[in-house]
């Protein structure tokens, strides 16, 4: 029997990689209340507990299913100036963009403005 993978430390936000374009997009909640992809990390929800922990692995569960997303996974996550800000270096970039051109990706505001895919 395999052992269960072990959940980052909390607080923690969910990331993946859009199936059809490959960008990178965080679990937040929509205006209806359900939870939704969105490319802003700033709009990343915070699981604070075990219990919203697992609303969002459970919503990544589903979401690969519908072949929406892939590679889901929880972060950890530091709150720096109101926004979730991932610890690790990996998860950083992926928030921000390409490393060598600060010009480019969501560090320069591109592709962010306030869009959401349910």
């Amino acid at each position: 029997m395999a052992a269960a993978p072990k959940r980052p430390p909390l607080p923690a936000i969910l990331l993946a990689n859009d199936l059809l374009d490959g960008d990178v997009v965080f679990a937040s909640v929509a205006a209806t209340g359900a939870l939704a992809w969105t490319r802003d990390p700033a709009l990343a929800l915070v699981a604070a507990d075990d219990a919203a922990a697992a609303r969002l692995e459970a919503y990544a569960g589903s979401e690969f299913a519908a072949q929406h997303v892939v590679d889901a996974y929880l972060v950890d996550i530091a709150i720096e100036a109101g926004q979730p800000v991932p610890r690790h270096y990996r998860e950083r970039m992926k928030t921000l963009g390409p490393s060598n051109r600060p010009d480019l990706g969501k560090q320069a505001g591109d592709g962010i403005a306030a869009e959401r895919r349910a």
